[in-house]
């Protein structure tokens, strides 16, 4: 590999803990999604078109699962992060990282969606003035948490194990047996008067909630950092990222470049154990509770807006809290609005936090050296990108669904190239016996041509 980097060290992979102990880097992906596919752009589909086209939900967080444990796979075995892997590959290709996440999530769409709905729920004309609190929260909850990972696992733990719960019960009392039927029929393609697609969708905007179907972008590859520090295999031996408070001098010594180990026969034993657990920690949080989740509320969301007027941007989730309202007790109308919008907030904690942590490490893989001030860094990109989103609530821009099908898009583009990426890197620079077995390599090029050919019709709906 023509790189600047050391090598990776060589030391022996630590056998694998019992699997509640590596429950946690997928609430974190989860979360991620929570505010984009699964509150925003999924149910918002459903109330303007129906349940139709709920089979590119099932498409898109497969997908995504299958990108994520590529990604956990590289982290697990060299206990560094897959930005620092690309890194090896080609010197310059952190550059495009940081452009691309950039471009992508610089607009602060999904907080603003959750400013909107708190404005909504506390009858306040300004939604740039809780969107301006919202920030500086974020702000001042991950810099005080004397560990970042821990401080934004814990957040969505609590707030996915309160929130989803209360959805799931509001949902189960106010749907129908038909409605149901047709969330059945929608997930292999049967929607109300066409099939898979309805006539005059926007492709952007179904491409953009395929790649919102899950985290999305970028988001997806931030899964090496907390599967990293959560020290999953090799990142047990991996640094850590403190807070600004309790990061000091010694944090120059933190390392981007991790260990691998030697593929001795007890090596491999313990890699297939590993293998396995994060495997089903991934499949029951990630893709069960996620799929679970995105239904019930595009389902809930069919069930109380469909065929409503004024379901145009955001306000179909204000309609479904008025429509909830109605059919329950009002105080059931207002607990909605509450939980999603301190939902879309958190959300937009998550991929600050995410975001951060990519720009950071991949602008330090650009410099030379091997050792840097990466919570330094971290916390003046966060504040950086905080700010940004403030000036822009100042400015007056209060349409959250547009900048948030922009920004789905341009992730939609960005998993395109990266799952080449994937596929190059765990086939070509991982040992033989630790390389992705030939369905997966097949699932992630599908997923590859999947992105492609859709960027390509999105491109031409907008250039013709």
């Amino acid at each position: 590999m023509r790189t600047h980097l050391a090598p990776l060290g060589l030391k022996e992979l630590p056998e694998a803990p019992r699997l509640k102990k590596l429950i946690g880097p997928s609430f974190i992906i989860l979360g991620l999604g929570l505010g984009s596919g699964e509150i925003v752009l999924w149910p918002y589909l459903a109330s303007n078109y129906g349940l139709g086209m709920v089979w590119g939900m099932l498409i898109g967080i497969t997908m995504q699962f299958f990108i994520n444990m590529e990604v956990e796979r590289y982290a697990l075995i060299n206990g560094e992060s897959i930005f620092v892997g690309f890194a090896r590959m080609w010197r310059w290709l952190p550059a495009w990282f940081i452009f691309s996440t950039f471009t992508a999530w610089v607009w602060p769409g999904i907080g603003l969606g959750g400013a909107t709905l708190l404005a909504a729920l506390f009858g306040i004309e300004s939604t740039r003035f809780i969107g301006i609190v919202v920030f500086l929260l974020i702000g001042c909850i991950l810099s005080i948490g004397k560990v970042l990972y821990q401080t934004v696992e814990t957040l969505q733990k609590y707030l996915i194990s309160i929130g989803v719960p209360f959805i799931v019960l509001l949902t189960l009392y106010l749907v129908s047996a038909q409605d149901v039927v047709a969330l059945a029929k929608g997930l292999v393609g049967i929607g109300d008067g066409f099939f898979f697609l309805p006539i005059g969708i926007v492709i952007g905007q179904f491409l953009g909630a395929v790649a919102y179907a899950g985290a999305g972008g970028n988001l997806n590859l931030a899964q090496s950092f907390y599967v990293r520090d959560k020290g999953y295999g090799m990142g047990k031996y991996a640094d850590k990222i403190t807070s600004i408070l309790t990061a000091k001098e010694e944090v120059k010594s933190f390392s981007l470049t991790g260990n691998t180990f030697p593929a001795t026969q007890e090596n491999l034993r313990r890699f297939r154990t590993w293998w396995k657990a994060i495997n089903l920690e991934h499949l029951m949080i990630f893709w069960g509770l996620g799929l679970f989740t995105m239904l019930t509320l595009s389902l809930l969301a069919y069930t109380t807006t469909f065929g409503m007027p004024g379901n145009e941007s955001i306000q179909f989730v204000v309609n479904e809290a008025y429509a909830i309202g109605l059919r329950t007790i009002p105080i059931f109308g207002l607990l909605f609005l509450a939980v999603t919008g301190i939902m879309l907030c958190a959300t937009q904690l998550t991929v600050l936090d995410s975001t951060s942590r990519i720009m950071t490490e991949n602008a330090l893989l650009l410099a030379k050296g091997e050792k840097f001030p990466v919570s330094r860094v971290y916390y003046i990109i966060l504040w950086s990108q905080i700010l940004f989103g403030m000036a822009i609530f100042i400015l007056g821009f209060d349409q959250p669904l547009t900048l948030i099908i922009l920004g789905a898009i341009l992730n939609a583009f960005s998993m395109f190239v990266y799952c080449g990426l994937l596929l190059f890197l765990n086939n070509r620079y991982l040992a033989p016996e630790l390389r992705p077995a030939l369905w997966r390599n097949i699932v992630l090029g599908g997923t590859f041509l999947f992105f492609g050919i859709f960027c390509t019709l999105t491109a031409a709906e907008k250039l013709l």
